[in-house]
């Protein structure tokens, strides 16, 4: 009989134990309790040709994001911000990311938290 994966908190994420032959995951999200945390987005950036590393560049001189991640095919960059709230991520993305020279478009998606469903 197979059981079902445990949800286990560890400082600021939690970890999905899979069950044997399962493919591993993590789950990012605060830890129970942590009001302090700020949100995650995705940045998903397309940029001209031959332009990637002069946008890595830029991008790394920007303090809300903390991971930047060259890709083959599209997008070009995935990169990982740590900002405030949405109006902070509306700044980063629309004043920041899109006046860098070479980006030609974002594909941005805000980090969520699951709630545990209570049952009756």
């Amino acid at each position: 009989m197979k059981t079902k994966p445990e949800l286990t908190a560890q400082n600021d994420f939690a970890i999905k134990q899979p069950t044997s032959g399962a493919i591993p995951y993590t789950i990012h999200g605060p830890a129970p309790g942590d009001q302090g945390m700020s949100d995650r987005a995705y940045v998903l950036i397309n940029v001209l040709p031959g332009q990637t590393a002069s946008v890595v560049k830029a991008l790394e001189e920007i303090k809300e994001i903390k991971t930047i991640d060259p890709c083959w095919g599209k997008p070009d960059i995935i990169a990982i911000a740590d900002i405030a709230d949405q109006d902070a991520l509306t700044q980063l993305v629309l004043s920041r990311i899109h006046r860098i020279e070479g980006v030609t478009q974002t594909d941005t998606h805000l980090v969520y938290r699951l709630k545990e469903a209570r049952t009756k």
